[in-house]
């Protein structure tokens, strides 16, 4: 009867394999978010050691799965930073490239002394610089120097065998140490904690402001709404009382049992009761003028809304704020609108005088429907807000990121491509950068967003992890512990010299920004997933992008070199 049990729960798994993918992600997210002390291993990193484990099944996950996963989680990831990225590119970067140099160079010293040590073979030691630093291309670079070495057709054959079985002992550690240095050790090196530094940082760029959730607002709300009942002898026009107390609209004129059109020439009288929309401040000045502010009347309500547009009017191009606010045009729509943010390359904007307008900046408009169809064409076009994700785009995008990944660059016969991965990552970046212009297309909801990113992460490294784990199994119990040892020493060693190096030398301050660049300059997607969930925002991931970009070039070249030098 048990054996029968056993045999069909095998064949079951073999004819879906998916089940232990699902499996590895529901119990590594409830394993991950355990907490011992401070220390909590995390959604990614749970998923990994329990897809290890099931790997004893010896049921694998097509590798196509596996890509797939990987470009959705990179190209999200990108997608999301593209303008902050490009806005970032400039001197401040120099110590994103020496820190994602200094990580390469430290990762090659590292493996070549060890090997030498150890009496490493080359495939070996290429498979440990691959699984220790989590880099898989320099499996494909090393295996190709080695084919130029005119080596027997065996002895090619064990070399380019021995540097799969180091990858396979070494990977797991490789990543489960990258999120251990990251989120766990350089924090306490730099004396600072990740959410605290990614919430400083935000600030920074929002200019001191504050970036609110979805559910979150003011308690003091900066426009608001008034009903006045008229005490005073006003006897002026719509448009002379806001002329007088500017930053208020009436919106709503009740006379007797009658509502009237609060049109500008309408004159308002003693005992009208009045809507008036406006400004804190405004408010303050309009109840001296109009009289005493009464609860509720019936048929005084007005439904105001929030609306996006993206500008395209070149007429205001070039001009500050104060010049665009006291032009005849704007004066004469201005009525019942009011200028709530302006968002450039997705960063909000101080709303002072001296704000230049550009052609793409998001101007965030607020007002009754009939007010804000008045002025919107002047504006531009409308941004729709919707929750369905424009697969034309990102199909598109995806697509894209594929084809640079397939492109090989030969340097003296070294290959240098930046994957599928590096290119979904650029392709991402592009895209994101290019919807910041053009916000009427590309709309990804932010749930969908961070379902791309926490599911095609924690699936790319469960898929590792059962397709390895066993491999690596025997792996160990052939070798002994002595290579999964040396793997640690090359994944832990050069991350944390290379902390001291961004401390003391680069002079990085915040720790956010750091952890997200140290996590690039190794490849190390799991950590940086963890890192950002550290962080709480997307802090990190500007530094990440960066140094992720340069480490698939720096770290995919120390294929040939160890082959060359071991």
């Amino acid at each position: 009867m048990f054996q029968w049990l056993s045999n069909w729960i095998l064949d079951g798994l073999k004819h879906s394999p998916e089940i232990l993918l699902f499996l590895s992600l529901s119990l590594g997210y409830l394993i991950g978010g355990i907490r011992i002390g401070k220390f909590q291993l995390g959604g990614v990193a749970g998923s990994l050691l329990v897809a290890v484990a099931l790997s004893v099944f010896g049921v694998t996950v097509d590798a196509g799965v596996k890509a797939v996963l990987f470009a959705l989680f990179i190209y999200a990831v990108g997608f999301e930073s593209g303008p902050q990225f490009f806005r970032s590119l400039g001197i401040k970067t120099l110590r994103e490239i020496f820190l994602a140099l200094f990580i390469a160079v430290a990762g090659f010293v590292t493996v070549v002394v060890l090997a030498k040590i150890f009496h490493l073979d080359k495939g070996l030691a290429a498979g440990l610089a691959a699984g220790g630093l989590t880099q898989s291309a320099i499996m494909g670079t090393a295996s190709d120097a080695l084919t130029q070495l005119g080596l027997s057709a065996e002895e090619l054959s064990r070399l380019q065998g021995n540097v799969t079985i180091g990858y396979a002992v070494t990977y797991i550690f490789g990543s489960l140490g990258a999120i251990i240095v990251c989120v766990n050790i350089l924090p306490k090196i730099m004396g600072r904690d990740i959410s605290d530094d990614a919430i400083k940082a935000q600030a920074e760029q929002l200019h001191g402001s504050m970036l609110l959730g979805a559910n979150q607002n003011f308690a003091l709300s900066d426009i608001s709404g008034r009903l006045y009942r008229v005490t005073n002898k006003i006897n002026q026009s719509v448009s002379d009382i806001e002329k007088t107390v500017n930053g208020i609209s009436i919106e709503r004129i009740k006379r007797g049992n009658k509502i009237l059109e609060a049109t500008p020439e309408t004159v308002i009288k003693a005992k009208d009761i009045i809507l008036v929309v406006g400004h804190r401040d405004a408010m303050i000045q309009a109840h001296d003028l109009l009289g005493t502010e009464i609860n509720s009347t019936s048929g005084m309500d007005v439904v105001m809304n929030t609306q996006d547009v993206e500008m395209r009017n070149s007429r205001y191009v070039g001009e500050n704020l104060t010049q665009v606010l006291s032009s005849d045009e704007v004066i004469s729509l201005k009525h019942g609108i009011y200028l709530v943010a302006i968002h450039r390359d997705g960063q909000s904007l101080p709303l002072n005088n001296d704000i230049v307008l550009k052609l793409g900046d998001v101007i965030t408009i607020y007002g009754a429907d009939s007010d804000l169809r008045r002025v919107i064409d002047r504006i531009g076009a409308p941004i729709t807000k919707s929750e369905k994700t424009d697969w034309i785009f990102h199909g598109l995008g995806l697509v894209v990121g594929l084809i640079i990944g397939l492109i090989v660059i030969r340097v003296s016969d070294i290959p240098i491509t930046l994957g599928a991965g590096g290119g979904a990552l650029l392709s991402g970046l592009l895209f994101g950068w290019y919807r910041s212009f053009h916000q009427t297309v590309g709309n990804i909801p932010t749930g969908a967003l961070q379902l791309l990113k926490d599911f095609g992460l924690a699936g790319f490294v469960a898929v590792v992890g059962l397709s390895s784990g066993l491999q690596a199994i025997d792996t160990i119990k052939e070798q002994g512990l002595s290579l999964f040892l040396i793997g640690v020493v090359v994944t832990l060693l050069p991350m944390l010299l290379a902390i001291y190096f961004g401390k003391y030398v680069l002079g990085y301050k915040n720790s956010a920004v750091f952890a997200g660049a140290l996590a690039g300059s190794r490849s190390a997607n799991p950590a940086f997933g963890e890192v950002l969930n550290k962080a709480g925002n997307s802090t990190p991931t500007n530094s990440f992008a960066i140094t992720y970009a340069l480490a698939n070039v720096f770290l995919t070249l120390l294929g040939p070199l160890v082959v060359a030098f071991v």
